[in-house]
């Protein structure tokens, strides 16, 4: 148990993964169980518009994507913006993102190569979405085998210029990385999210308790509104990368 000093309660640990965070966007969390040699991977989506809100994750037989609860809904906002595979796996590896980059880092998948390269190979043509005046980043995430991961962030500079961070990450026994769209304060402008990916603690064995964990630690304070969308969680063996657990919640089933 740990100490919540904000809520002056005691909570459970798994309760922190975004704890204190009221909008952190679109986020991904990576890392390595602490009980198995197995790789967690997370992709979460909060929203604030109602066509943000208007999605869930399916499983499908290649991965899991985005899909919209209510067409109508979808078509008042940004639809390629909010549909679109957020995890995809085969044999050479797994990809996570939050846009449709993702079928492109895909198929630059090579098993045994660096994740950084095929990130930095793949994502060359993009920039940050097109969404102004908040233009979100795009973030990413390669894992090719072994015991580390690529994550990456396009992000607007000055002067509409791009910016490209790449990060190599380690997988070690209990501990993830976690990078996000935004800031997770629930202002306007939103601010983009900058620096390294965090580094936290993975409770939980497997992707069904990470996930579960990461979704209630998104609940909201009293009084302040229900943001989340959705959680999925991918359990892998380590180092082949092969799938062993999926685990998907939806705030809205549609």
């Amino acid at each position: 148990m740990v100490y919540d000093i904000k809520k002056g309660t005691k909570m459970e640990k798994r309760a922190n993964y975004l704890s204190g965070l009221e909008y952190p966007g679109r986020f991904i969390i990576a890392g390595q169980l602490k009980s198995e040699q197995e790789l967690c991977l997370i992709y979460g989506i909060t929203g604030r518009s109602p066509s943000s809100q208007a999605r869930r994750m399916v499983k499908k037989e290649n991965g899991i994507w985005v899909e919209p609860t209510d067409p109508q809904l979808i078509i008042s906002g940004k639809p390629e913006l909010l549909i679109y595979p957020a995890i995809m796996y085969s044999p050479s590896g797994i990809v996570v993102s939050n846009g449709k980059h993702t079928t492109d880092i895909a198929g630059s998948l090579d098993s045994g190569r660096s994740p950084v390269l095929v990130l930095a190979r793949a994502l060359q043509d993009w920039k940050y979405e097109p969404d102004e005046p908040v233009f979100t980043p795009r973030i990413s995430l390669a894992y090719c085998g072994g015991f580390s991961v690529g994550m990456s962030i396009i992000r607007r500079g000055e002067f509409g210029s791009v910016i490209r961070n790449f990060f190599e990450l380690p997988l070690l026994p209990g501990k993830g990385w976690l990078l996000m769209t935004y800031m997770g304060i629930n202002v306007d402008p939103l601010p983009s999210f900058f620096g390294e990916p965090v580094f936290l603690e993975m409770v939980g064995s497997t992707a069904e308790e990470v996930a579960h964990g990461v979704y209630e630690s998104l609940a909201p304070a009293a009084g302040k509104p229900d943001l989340r969308v959705a959680v999925a969680g991918v359990r892998a063996t380590l180092p082949d990368g092969e799938i062993q657990e999926i685990k998907i919640i939806n705030r809205n089933e549609g």
